[in-house]
């Protein structure tokens, strides 16, 4: 690096460091790719070859980093043109609309780059083809659809251009009715055979004949063809009739989009809204292309929204021997575009793959996962019961040990996992005594655990009794309390909350003296201060327990 200068160097390598230590900074990527395009008063052919790698390796991170940003894929082609050619830019490029395989933008860069530097045809309208089978169905695919009937112009080839016209006027999209406008126009001079179906045509002079309006009336060829063009014209107006329809339904949801691009920065709610109504749309019309291109649009502005992603291969799993493209969907989710901290269509993924007779993928998934979010109590559930459903309970058991002798691994965490292993353990061997044991091994490591408390003391209130067992079951759950009251590091608001559950028990299901010992409780926790004895000194923020409390209750009692 030293080669092209002490500044140059010094700057390029402190924006490397900030973006290795913050990935995420999209701010520091474009400063980063500012100063490797400038070095020694900015990349040419002529640069040094040190100048040239450093620029290469901004760029392949940068875009590995965020593929959907097509305006620098078209700046990384050009500088690879102005530095190495035409073949250096095509495979930049090539890249390019690999990673973003719908950006009209991009293909029409790549067509008109194409158009300008090959001397073959029939290679750049392959060229062309491809594109069209990405983009050719974008509600904003004019300047792509141009640029393509602009190159059959300079060929002067009038019957492709008629061909391509012909497939643009059945795609509803923004700039639909000057393409009709110039179909038409083309189709009064083009043969009859060439601008309707063969069978339409034949239906429409038989039409003509039956009529009393064929030759047989006496009427030259010129005059029968003038008014069969003029029904091929109507048919054609059909045609352009249902296109319009079919842009105008559109129109409510294409209005709505003001970001038709990928950015790092949130998607407003009514964005997001909106795309959910145009996929709710589409896939009520029941066109399959139709519905995946426009998912694959709206992975392009929401590519971070993990609902979107799931929503994909929910719907792709409901098609018939669809099973690779739902795994691609999951993937492209996982490795590239949601956020690690979003772990749930990572989640998805393994259960998916756990479907398909991968355990050891569905295990890798969690692995991988834990590996970033060490402390991710879902996932450790997920994986324990990954385990369990296919090694057995031990298997489960094992995994919530790691956990708990893992040092990265927070005391939340470890606290919910000891929960999980009880909840486990007394649900799969109906075993209280055991999973009670875990409870009381545990309770002096986790005093100030909301997640561990509310789930024994739910655990306890869960068991039966009869009425023989009655006050045992009642002086055991009152133990628990006690610890609660007396024994834990808990705020007063998580206290005040497994109290008032605890109160709640005592009314359905308490004993002859329940309704002293609530009334006792009652002032102790929702008294005014003066009367309070036991809440005095503890903390009265509210901790963030509504989560931690969920997942205890969603997991049942």
């Amino acid at each position: 690096m030293d080669a092209y200068g002490d500044e140059d160097s010094v700057e390029l390598k402190k924006l490397l460091i900030e973006v290795e230590d913050d990935p995420d900074n999209f701010e520091a990527w474009e400063k980063l790719v500012r100063c490797a395009e400038g070095i020694e008063g900015g990349i040419n052919r002529n640069s040094s070859s040190q100048a040239i790698t450093s620029v290469r390796s901004v760029y392949d991170r940068f875009l590995a980093k965020f593929p959907l940003f097509f305006g620098y894929w078209k700046k990384y082609a050009d500088l690879e043109f102005s530095i190495a050619g035409t073949e250096a830019a095509e495979l930049v490029y090539e890249r390019g609309v690999s990673s973003i395989t719908n950006s009209v933008d991009l293909w029409t860069n790549y067509c008109s780059f194409k158009t300008e530097t090959s001397h073959d045809p029939e290679v750049i309208r392959d060229l062309f083809e491809r594109g069209a089978t990405c983009v050719g169905l974008d509600f904003l695919a004019h300047p792509f659809w141009d640029k393509y009937i602009e190159f059959e112009e300079r060929m002067g080839q009038h019957d492709r251009i008629f061909a391509i016209l012909n497939r643009v006027i059945l795609i509803p999209m923004h700039q639909y009715a000057r393409y009709f406008e110039k179909y038409r126009t083309m189709a009064q001079t083009r043969p009859l055979t060439a601008v309707v179906p063969t069978g339409v045509l034949t239906k429409l002079q038989m039409e003509l004949e039956q009529e009393g309006a064929g030759y047989k009336a006496g009427r030259s060829q010129m005059e029968f063809e003038r008014d069969l063009r003029s029904r091929i014209d109507n048919y054609h107006l059909q045609t352009f009739h249902q296109t319009q329809a079919e842009t105008t339904k559109r129109w409510q949801y294409e209005s709505e989009i003001k970001r038709p691009y990928f950015h790092v920065t949130d998607l407003d709610d009514g964005q997001v809204v909106n795309w959910r109504k145009y996929l709710d749309y589409e896939e009520g019309e029941g066109d399959f292309a139709r519905i995946q291109f426009l998912y694959e649009r709206c992975l392009v502005t929401c590519a971070q929204h993990d609902e979107f992603w799931m929503r994909y291969a929910r719907w792709m799993s409901a098609q018939p021997n669809k099973q690779e493209e739902v795994r691609n969907i999951y993937q492209r989710a996982s490795d590239i575009f949601v956020p690690i901290a979003v772990p749930a269509v990572r989640l998805q993924y393994a259960y998916f793959e756990e479907m398909q007779g991968r355990i050891s993928v569905a295990k890798d998934i969690h692995e991988a996962i834990l590996l970033q979010l060490p402390s991710h109590i879902e996932t450790i559930i997920s994986w324990a019961n990954t385990c369990r459903r296919h090694d057995g309970l031990d298997a489960a058991i094992a995994v919530y040990k790691a956990r708990l002798d893992s040092p990265h691994c927070d005391s939340s965490a470890k606290a919910a996992a000891v929960a999980e292993w009880a909840r486990l353990v007394y649900r799969t061997k109906g075993s209280a005594d055991e999973a009670r044991q875990i409870y009381k091994k545990s309770q002096q490591y986790y005093s100030d655990s909301p997640i561990f408390w509310t789930s024994y003391l739910r655990f306890e209130i869960g068991q039966s009794a009869t009425p023989d067992t009655e006050k045992s079951h009642h002086d055991t759950i009152k133990k628990v309390v006690d610890d609660v009251l007396h024994r834990t590091k808990l705020s007063a608001g998580v206290v005040q909350e497994l109290v008032t559950t605890y109160m709640s028990y005592l009314l359905e299901r308490g004993t002859k003296e329940a309704a002293k010992e609530y009334v006792e409780l009652d002032r102790e926790i929702n008294g005014p201060a003066s009367v309070q004895k036991v809440l005095k000194g503890r903390s009265s923020e509210l901790q963030s327990t509504g989560k931690a409390i969920g997942l205890v209750n969603g997991r049942g009692r």
